[in-house]
C-alpha cells in the first residue's frame, strides 16, 4: 500500500462510539496535502488508526443532507 498523509482540519462530530473507545466521525481532511473533503469513517481513540470510510465534496455531503431532510 502506499503512504499517504493526512490532516484533520477539523472535527464536525460525533457519529457513534464502540466500547472500545473506537468513534465513528464526521471531519474535514486534507488527504495527502489536497483540498479538504468531507470524511465518515471509524477512528481509534488517537486518531493513529482509521477504518474504511467515506470522503465527500461539500456538495456531495449538502445531497446527502437534503436526502436525510425527507426521510420520514
Amino acid at each position: 500500500m502506499a503512504d499517504f498523509s493526512y490532516t484533520i482540519i477539523k472535527n464536525i462530530g460525533v457519529i457513534s462510539e464502540t466500547g472500545k473507545g473506537w468513534k465513528r466521525e464526521l471531519n474535514l481532511i486534507s488527504w495527502n496535502d489536497r483540498d479538504p473533503k468531507y470524511d465518515i469513517r471509524d477512528w481509534a481513540p488517537d486518531h493513529a488508526k482509521m477504518g474504511k470510510g467515506i470522503t465527500l465534496t461539500r456538495e456531495e455531503l449538502d445531497n446527502i443532507a437534503a436526502i436525510v431532510m425527507k426521510m420520514d
